[in-house]
């Protein structure tokens, strides 16, 4: 069995000979790991499942050394903190509730086309995802600022029918060219959770976000691929909406928040989780042998029947233990 197989039977419900796997890693991590083990190509040998075509907006550092990076949308974030995968933004471009004056950036065609066939050409036997990261609400408030955007959704909702209608039509873009590619499926990252319940309540979801990410689903079921959605937090109110928009795969699914075995009993037989190795209570904190033992059982747990790629719940953080990532590979290459 090829690892992509691996990956479409436990997204179909289908009992594996192991639990497919994936373990990403962020800058700081990856430096830290290399530093530990004295081979930059580590990960890259231990067997991960999963290759990505990830689209974010294109960021380029404003100048070199700065820390500032400005993405193709106009908005400028600041990677000088603790974060230098991501970072905060700086000011907002919608200053105001209106999109006059602002126009969406012109995709650059030929360099995500280039992107995807270079993913395609070196994905081997592993299951090929395109992706776009700030798929949504993150695209929205990253323009406007999360506290407005909140209070948009209240004050001035058109306005914000017509922002989200423009990231809608810009993804739609990409996931038209992505669906030209062998991909296996599509990924859209988007936060919508907190650690108790989402951000924007469900019903402010359920107006504004669900009505958009229906038509980007609709687009990707209908060329035959799977639909997979990352969100931190707890989303489990919505999981009944993705489940009938069409969502196949659930990620980053935080073992802190959800509790494994309702979940998988009640979604189970409808959602495949894709994460469940705490990077927020577990990784940073326990043993190498803890690892491996919180990572064989939950893989007992949510890989019965199909339904689970193995992974941390996020791309590894500078916080965990170069050790403990070792254990985790360990635990997951021999899962008995």
């Amino acid at each position: 069995m090829t690892r992509r197989e691996r990956v479409l039977d436990a997204i179909n419900h289908k009992d594996t000979d192991f639990a497919p796997y994936n373990i990403e890693l962020t800058h700081q991590a990856h430096e830290r790991l290399t530093q530990y083990v004295g081979d930059p190509d580590y990960i890259d040998q231990i067997g991960n499942h999963i290759t990505k075509a990830y689209y974010d907006g294109y960021l380029q550092e404003t100048e070199p050394g700065s820390g500032y990076w400005l993405d193709h949308f106009g908005v400028n974030w600041n990677r000088n903190g603790a974060d230098k995968d991501i970072g905060v933004i700086e000011g907002f471009v919608l200053t105001e509730p209106s999109m006059k004056g602002y126009s969406f950036p012109e995709l650059d065609e030929q360099k995500l086309r280039r992107e995807y066939e270079e993913v395609i050409a070196n994905a081997g036997d592993r299951c090929r995802i395109a992706a776009i990261g700030f798929s949504m609400f993150e695209r929205a408030w990253t323009l406007r600022g999360m506290e407005n955007l909140l209070m948009d959704m209240i004050i001035d909702p058109e306005f914000v029918h017509e922002l989200l209608d423009g990231i809608c039509e810009h993804n739609l873009k990409i996931v038209n060219i992505a669906m030209e590619y062998p991909f296996d499926g599509f990924h859209f990252g988007d936060d919508w959770g907190q650690q108790k319940g989402t951000i924007m309540g469900p019903k402010h979801w359920q107006r504004f976000i669900k009505p958009r990410m229906a038509k980007m689903y609709e687009r990707i079921s209908s060329a035959g691929r799977f639909v997979s959605q990352h969100s931190c937090g707890d989303i489990q109110d919505l999981f009944p909406d993705l489940i009938e928009i069409g969502l196949n795969m659930y990620q980053t699914f935080q073992p802190e928040i959800y509790d494994l075995k309702s979940v998988k009993r009640e979604f189970g037989k409808d959602l495949t989780f894709w994460g469940g190795i705490s990077t927020q209570r577990a990784l940073p904190f326990v043993t190498p042998d803890e690892v491996k033992k919180i990572t064989h059982e939950t893989i007992a747990i949510m890989s019965a029947g199909g339904g689970y790629i193995a992974a941390p719940t996020h791309d590894v953080p500078f916080d965990v233990p170069p050790e403990n990532i070792v254990a985790l590979v360990e635990a997951f290459q021999n899962q008995g």
